[in-house]
């Protein structure tokens, strides 16, 4: 399908590796512009030599207000336009009730939900002028819940939240904004987290054999193909949708398994 997303200046967030790294990808094949924002520059480097130089990166620490400011500065500086905006970037840090602090739990929001608020605020000026699109990446933890995780939990309650009130906030600019729920996906950073498990095997066999659809991980790519249909024309009439690409993972009756 042509998503006619052709030259359109995209930042995506955390968009070296993992799940960003399967957008850029797919933004790029789609003949967008992809911006990586990420905090080390040789992982973005990497990433968008592997698109063959077609896009930008800003190096940014998320975490620091004023950086969100300046990496939308430096993208504008560039290339005068914004045209969409992937919030992606956050960490499943293990910060959990029991086991966490107020200094960390604070930290976990800087992680992974309050520079969602940051870019898209810095952005909506340019948006604005381009009528462009916001995707938002969440997780099933909002929803499900996960365990000895509160932060990330929050974190993702608060982008599904944030996800419907800018909708609204942002009809009478037509800037359309969705997001995509992940549950089971295969990363880097998941495949850390397996490892941090007792039989670490043995867990993952038990975790996709839970997935509905194929017994199988989400793949990045999956991911990305929803991305990019959200934010382009093809999806017009598509607002403040929560979008579970997750094979069934946390709708589906179990039983069916």
């Amino acid at each position: 399908m042509n998503l006619n997303l052709d030259n359109k200046i995209i930042i995506v967030t955390g968009g070296a590796k993992g799940i960003g790294e399967g957008i850029v990808k797919v933004l790029a094949a789609e003949n967008a512009l992809p911006v990586i924002v990420g905090r080390k520059e040789q992982d973005n480097l990497k990433t968008l030599e592997s698109i063959g130089n077609k896009g930008f990166q800003v190096v940014a620490e998320l975490t620091k207000p004023q950086e969100c400011e300046a990496a939308i500065k430096k993208v504008v500086d560039k290339f005068g336009r914004i045209d969409g905006l992937v919030n992606n970037a956050g960490l499943n840090d293990g910060v959990g009730l029991e086991n966490g602090n107020y200094q960390q739990f604070v930290d976990s929001l800087h992680n992974t939900l309050i520079h969602y608020y940051l870019m898209a605020h810095h952005a909506l000026p340019y948006l604005k002028q381009s009528f462009g699109a916001i995707v938002n990446i969440g997780s099933k933890t909002a929803e499900t819940g996960q365990g000895n995780t509160s932060g990330y939990a929050a974190s993702n309650g608060g982008r599904n939240a944030l996800t419907r009130e800018w909708a609204v906030e942002l009809l009478k600019y037509k800037i359309r904004v969705n997001a995509v729920i992940v549950s089971e996906c295969w990363t880097p950073q998941y495949s850390v987290w397996i490892k941090t498990l007792e039989h670490p095997d043995e867990q993952l066999e038990s975790i996709t054999a839970k997935i509905p659809l194929e017994k199988r991980m989400t793949t990045p790519e999956e991911i990305a193909n929803m991305v990019a249909f959200l934010l382009s024309e093809k999806s017009s009439h598509t607002t403040g949708q929560l979008i579970h690409v997750d094979g069934g993972y946390v709708h589906l009756d179990r039983a069916i398994s």
